[in-house]
C-alpha cells in the first residue's frame, strides 16, 4: 500500500518539534527564558510610565514656581502702596509716583520716541491699577456716605484719563503736538488728584469709623494686586 503524503498539519507539527528540540534547556530539562519575550516589553512600558510621571511632576513643579514668582512680583509692585499707610495716604503716594512719570515724560524730546512709548506704557499700567482701587472701593464708599454726585464726577474724570492715554498712544511720539497733549493731560489729572487729596478723601475719612477705614485699606490693596 502506498504511504500517504504528510499533511500540512503534520509537516507543521514536525517543524515545531524540531524547533522546540533546538531551543536551549537548563539542567532540569526546562526551556530557558527567551531574551526577546514579553518581560522586556513590560519593562519598557514601566520605564515609559515612570518617565511620564517624572515629566508630570517636573511640569507641576515648574507651574508652582511660576505661580509663586508671579505672586511675588505682584506684591513687589503693590508694596509701595501697602507700605504707605491707610488708604488715603496710599492713594496720595500713588499720585506722587504718577507725577514723577509725568516729569520723566516731559523731559523727553521728539527724538526720544522709544523712551516716550516705554514711559507711557508704564503710566497706563499705574493709572489702570490706581483707577481700579478707587472705582471699586473708594468711590462706592463715598456714595455710601452721601457724596454720590462727587463720586460720579470723579468716575467721569477717569473716563477722560483713558481718553488722554488713548490719544497719546495713537499719536506719533515724534509729533510736535505730542508734548502739548501730555501737558494738558497733566493739568487735568493734577486737578483731579488735588480735589481728592484736599477735599473728598478727608471728608470720607472723617465720616467712617477707624474700623471701616482699615477695611477700605485692605479692600483697596486687594484690588490693586489684581492689576499689579
Amino acid at each position: 500500500m502506498a504511504t500517504a503524503a504528510p499533511t500540512k498539519s503534520s509537516s507543521t507539527s514536525t517543524k515545531r518539534s524540531a524547533a522546540a528540540k533546538a531551543e536551549a534547556r537548563d539542567d532540569d530539562g526546562r526551556f530557558k527564558a527567551s531574551s526577546g519575550g514579553a518581560t522586556p516589553r513590560r519593562k519598557a512600558a514601566g520605564s515609559q510610565s515612570s518617565g511620564t510621571t517624572v515629566a508630570l511632576v517636573a511640569g507641576a513643579a515648574g507651574l508652582a514656581v511660576g505661580l509663586a514668582a508671579n505672586v511675588a512680583r505682584k506684591f513687589a509692585v503693590q508694596a509701595p502702596t501697602l507700605l504707605a499707610g491707610e488708604w488715603d495716604e496710599a492713594l496720595k503716594a500713588e499720585h506722587d509716583l504718577t507725577l514723577k512719570v509725568f516729569d520723566a515724560l516731559e523731559a523727553t524730546t521728539e527724538a526720544n520716541t522709544t523712551k516716550r512709548a516705554t514711559l507711557l506704557m508704564n503710566l497706563k499700567h499705574m493709572l489702570a491699577k490706581h483707577a481700579l482701587e478707587e472705582e471699586n472701593v473708594i468711590y462706592p464708599a463715598l456714595r455710601e456716605v452721601g457724596e454720590i454726585e462727587a463720586a460720579d464726577e470723579l468716575n467721569r474724570d477717569h473716563g477722560y484719563v483713558k481718553q488722554y492715554l488713548y490719544e497719546l498712544s495713537e499719536m506719533p511720539k515724534d509729533s510736535p503736538l505730542w508734548i502739548g497733549k501730555l501737558r494738558k493731560f497733566r493739568t487735568d489729572i493734577e486737578q483731579h488728584m488735588r480735589e481728592e487729596e484736599t477735599d473728598l478723601f478727608p471728608k470720607l475719612k472723617g465720616l467712617v469709623s477707624d474700623e471701616k477705614s482699615k477695611e477700605l485699606t485692605s479692600l483697596m490693596n486687594k484690588e490693586g494686586l489684581k492689576l499689579a
